[in-house]
C-alpha cells in the first residue's frame, strides 16, 4: 500500500470465479470464522448470482484521507480526481485533536468546496467525542481559503461537517453522544459503521437512537442483496463503503450502491444517468483503490472519472493475478479458511 491504512501496509484477499463472474473473499486475518463466513457468502453471491439490478450507471465516491500530516494531504487528494466529498480519518493513536484540525484545514485549502466527513473508528469517549465534534465542525465552518490569516474575524457561517463516523465504540455511547450534541447545539449527524457491520443485530444502533446515518459494507453484511435489505430496514441515509478491497471487491460495493433507491433532493449524491434518472445517494466510500501500489486490474480499467466509478463487471487481469499470487503457505492458509467458513454457510 502507498500509505499505512487501518494499520496495514499490505492487503491479502482470495478471488473466486463462478458462472456469473468474480467475487472477493477478504475478511481480515484476525476475524474469526463465523464473522468471516459473511464475507465468503458475499464473494459467492457475486460469483454465482452476479450483481443486483442497477438504478444508475455510475456512483459518486468520496476521497479518503488517512491520518497523515497536513503536508501530505494535497498529494493524497490528487489520487481522487473530481471527488467533491472527503472523508478524513481522525482520532489516530499517538496524535492529538490539533493534528485532526490541521488535516481538515489542509483538505479545505486544497478543495474549498468539499463536503467533509470525519471517521474516528470508535476511538473517542463520549466526552472526547462531544468536544472533538464541536471543534472539528467549527474548523470546517471557519475555513475560508481566500482569507489571509490575521486579516479579520472568522466567520462560522459555512457548511459544517456532513457527519462524524463511529465516534464512539458502543451503541450506548453513541446514544449518549447524540443526546449530548443536541443539548450542546451541535448539529452534526452521527453515522454508525462498526456498530452495524460487526454487530449481531445491524439494526440495533439505529433503533436505539444511536445513529442518524449508516455506513455499510457489502462483504461484512453477506453480499449486496443483504446490504440492500438492511439499508431498507434501517430507514436512514446509507453510505456504501469499502473494506480495503481489490477492484473486484470494490466493484461489488459499486453494484450495491448502484441498486440503492435514491433521493432527488440529495446534495452529495451519485450521478444518476441510468434508469434511476437524477436520483442521488450519499457519496460512497469506495474510492480506496488509489491506496494500493498494485491491484488486480490494469490502471485505468476501473478508475475514477469526474469523481465517479462506473457500474461494470470487473475481472482480474491474468498476468496481474500471477504476479500478485500469494506464497504457497499463505495460499494454503486461505484455502483452509475458505473450507471452514463454507461449512458455516
Amino acid at each position: 500500500m502507498r500509505v499505512r491504512f487501518r494499520g496495514l501496509t499490505e492487503r491479502e484477499v482470495a478471488l473466486v470465479e463462478g458462472p456469473a463472474g468474480w467475487g472477493e473473499f477478504g475478511a481480515f486475518p484476525e476475524y474469526d470464522d463465523p464473522e468471516a463466513a459473511h464475507w465468503l457468502r458475499s464473494a459467492l453471491e457475486m460469483a454465482w448470482q452476479g450483481p443486483p439490478p442497477a438504478l444508475r450507471s455510475r456512483v459518486a465516491v468520496n476521497a479518503t484521507v488517512p491520518a497523515v500530516s497536513a503536508g501530505e494531504v494535497a498529494g493524497i487528494l490528487d489520487r481522487f480526481p473530481g471527488c467533491t466529498t472527503v472523508k478524513i480519518k481522525v482520532a489516530e493513536s499517538g496524535q492529538q485533536l490539533v493534528d485532526d484540525v490541521a488535516r481538515v484545514a489542509a483538505v479545505l485549502q486544497a478543495r474549498p468546496d468539499a463536503r467533509i466527513r470525519v471517521d474516528a473508528n470508535g476511538a473517542w469517549t463520549v466526552a472526547e467525542a462531544a468536544h472533538a465534534v464541536r471543534v472539528l465542525d467549527q474548523a470546517v465552518r471557519a475555513v475560508d481559503a481566500t482569507r489571509a490569516p490575521g486579516t479579520g474575524p472568522v466567520s462560522l457561517d459555512g457548511q459544517g461537517l456532513e457527519y462524524v463516523e463511529q465516534p464512539c465504540a458502543t451503541v450506548e455511547e453513541l446514544v449518549r453522544l447524540r443526546a449530548r450534541l443536541a443539548a450542546d447545539g451541535v448539529h452534526v449527524d452521527v453515522a454508525a459503521d462498526e456498530s452495524i457491520r460487526r454487530a449481531e443485530d445491524p439494526l440495533r444502533v439505529v433503533r436505539a437512537g444511536g445513529a442518524d446515518r449508516a455506513v455499510v459494507k457489502v462483504a461484512p453484511l453477506g453480499g449486496p442483496r443483504r446490504l440492500l435489505a438492511v439499508a431498507a430496514e434501517l430507514g436512514v441515509p446509507v453510505t456504501v463503503s469499502s473494506a480495503l478491497d481489490s477492484a473486484v471487491g470494490v466493484a461489488a460495493g459499486v453494484a450495491a450502491a448502484a441498486a440503492l433507491p435514491g433521493v432527488r433532493s440529495g446534495r452529495d449524491g451519485a450521478a444518476g444517468d441510468g434508469p434511476g434518472g437524477d436520483d442521488e445517494i450519499p457519496a460512497a466510500g469506495l474510492g480506496t483503490g488509489g491506496f494500493f501500489v498494485e491491484d488486480v486490474v490494469e490502471p485505468g480499467v476501473f478508475s475514477l472519472v469526474d469523481g465517479c466509478l462506473p457500474v461494470v463487471a470487473v475481472a482480474p487481469d491474468p498476468a496481474r493475478l500471477e504476479g500478485l499470487r500469494a506464497c504457497p503457505d499463505r495460499r494454503d492458509w486461505w484455502l483452509d479458511r475458505i473450507r471452514r467458513c463454507h461449512d458455516l454457510l
